[in-house]
């Protein structure tokens, strides 16, 4: 089974067992990692922005205009920042390092 990284923001780096055809935010949320995901993967939020290792990046499929929108909105917008919903793993991904950014701005909640 292929695997993946998470690097939380503290520095801890969590290895955990990645399905093929699931999102890194469905990985995050089986392995209890703390990857937002308001939206619930809808493509309507960037509370599951991830930051991803640079040398994994252009391995990545290239993200949609929508996503590039929400990105917009991402706390912490790197250039080699993506929404972990719209990251599908593959056997090309097996190694996939990801780093979670310090905060998220969810702007779905009211106020």
């Amino acid at each position: 089974m292929p695997k993946m990284t998470f690097i939380k923001p503290g520095g801890e780096r969590v290895e955990v067992e990645a399905p093929l055809g699931l999102s890194v935010l469905e990985i995050a949320h089986r392995n209890n990692i703390d990857l937002e995901g308001a939206c619930e993967g809808s493509l309507a939020c960037s509370t599951c922005h991830v930051i991803v290792d640079p040398e994994w990046y252009d391995v990545l499929e290239g993200a949609s205009e929508d996503e590039e929108d929400m990105l917009d909105l991402a706390f912490g917008l790197t250039h080699t920042s993506r929404l972990g919903c719209q990251i599908k793993m593959t056997d090309e991904l097996d190694g996939l390092t990801v780093s979670l950014p310090q905060a998220t701005r969810n702007m779905m909640v009211e106020k």
